[in-house]
């Protein structure tokens, strides 16, 4: 009889959630799409809700656009939107690179999910990186793809593995080489990713004119260059599946742990260059990059943040 109960109640849980589920995906449905552009001064995000791509007003209102991202980035009038086809397994994603009006330029079809996205601080590169084995950093085994797409030449890199790396002066060779979370300066040329081999992980400072690059350190992950291209803000690893924001000097190579004290697993994104955006915990967080301060809640049910120039 207690079995029996039980059974009752799971199946009223479950039938809940169910109903609870539908009416709610029906609502972010239902939700008017409105037009968007990049225009200057926004803070643009994906809304976890709906998958939409928002705009957060200076009053907390927001805009919804019909545009569905997974991950979503922009720079100048330049926008980069991944997008998993639905029914597809393995999963395949759609790299949409847009203008300024969020209209569709260039659509690039890849194996695997979306991870993290980019773009150069001049709007003419879109950068990506896809997980095509596993589907975290946590996961063990995990094999990632970051590729490239040269705006103004259409010029296409799939993947970014052939580029040398050299690592206390010599270079690397292993089977098992993976590059993720490109950032580029100013010039279009320089970039820092994270080279993940053998268990570690390494900070790589790039060439993209002589297609190669060198390890600066260890220990370092998802990395976001600041405005003055003089800092790298990225996720150190502390534990099995847990990560710490941190600022890295590029001269000194001197670090700052950030005053965020919760785990946070994403390509964090500079504001200004004085202040970090990321997500965590269904939400956009800021932190100063000067370690003081703590962390403010800027939007909840959001991810992907960006800003417009």
């Amino acid at each position: 009889m207690k079995k029996f109960v039980l059974a009752l109640v799971v199946t009223a849980v479950l039938v809940g959630a169910a109903v609870i589920y539908a009416v709610s995906s029906r609502s972010a449905a239902t939700v008017p799409a409105e037009q968007l552009t990049l225009a200057p001064g926004q803070l643009l995000f994906r809304g976890t809700d709906t998958g939409r791509v928002t705009a957060l007003g200076p009053d907390g209102s927001r805009k919804v656009s019909g545009l569905r991202c997974d991950r979503f980035a922009v720079a100048q009038q330049t926008a980069v939107c991944m997008a998993v086809q639905p029914d597809t397994l393995p999963a395949v994603t759609d790299v949409l690179v847009l203008d300024g009006n969020l209209a569709v330029l260039h659509r690039e079809s890849l194996p695997g999910t979306p991870s993290r996205a980019r773009v150069s601080p001049d709007g003419k590169l879109v950068y990506w990186t896809l997980f095509v084995t596993g589907d975290s950093y946590a996961a063990t085994g995990f094999s990632t793809r970051a590729g490239l797409y040269d705006v103004s030449t259409g010029r296409l890199v799939k993947t970014v593995e052939e580029l040398a790396f050299f690592v206390d002066g010599r270079r690397y060779f292993a089977s098992d080489v993976n590059y993720w979370g490109l950032t580029f300066a100013a010039d279009g040329n320089r970039f820092y990713a994270t080279v993940g081999s053998r268990g570690k992980t390494y900070l790589v400072e790039g060439d993209l004119r002589r297609y190669q690059g060198k390890a600066l350190r260890d220990n370092v992950e998802c990395p976001s260059l600041s405005p003055d291209g003089t800092r790298v803000a990225f996720k150190k690893k502390v534990g099995e599946g847990v990560w710490r924001l941190s600022v890295l000097d590029l001269a000194t190579l001197r670090e700052t742990e950030l005053a965020e004290p919760e785990s946070v697993d994403d390509q964090a994104l500079w504001r200004d260059n004085s202040t970090v955006l990321y997500g965590r915990d269904n939400g956009v967080w800021s932190v100063s990059a000067d370690g003081g301060g703590r962390p403010q809640l800027l939007a909840r049910d959001a991810a992907s943040p960006a800003v417009t120039g």
